[in-house]
């Protein structure tokens, strides 16, 4: 058992693990902005557009009683796929400026080494014999 404990505490402490949940957490929460932003902003405007349509109430009634019908909700699916799209785009815009930055530091040229003192020495004998 204890070695299963310090198997288990060596497995946490590894930067991985962290930097997974960090990046779970964060990534729920760029979740909720997104719905946020597709079902308060975007739908919205974009139903009143086609007709003061809400997609969410979009749905077929297939049978079922009149008190508890069931339907297809296919105006939920609508509006699901569209938040997925626009979480797509905003990841990809997101990699896409991370690639950029990545890409202009290895464009900056690499600083040469200073010379190292013998160098420096040998350097200083050549100019010398020059004159």
């Amino acid at each position: 058992m204890a070695k299963m404990v310090q198997e288990f505490k060596a497995f946490i402490n590894r930067g991985s693990v962290l930097d997974l949940a960090v990046g779970v957490i964060i990534g729920a929460a760029f979740g909720k902005v997104i719905n946020s932003l597709v079902n308060d902003i975007i739908m919205p405007p974009l139903g009143l557009i086609l007709g003061n349509v809400n997609f969410t109430d979009l749905k077929f009634c297939i049978g079922g009683l009149s008190d508890k019908p069931v339907t297809i909700n296919y105006g939920n699916f609508i509006q699901v796929i569209f938040e997925f799209l626009v979480i797509a785009f905003a990841i990809f815009m997101v990699i896409k400026a991370f690639n950029h930055m990545k890409k202009k530091e290895e464009e900056k040229p690499a600083v040469p080494p200073a010379p190292s003192p013998s160098e420096q020495l040998l350097t200083e004998i050549r100019d010398l014999l020059k004159k």
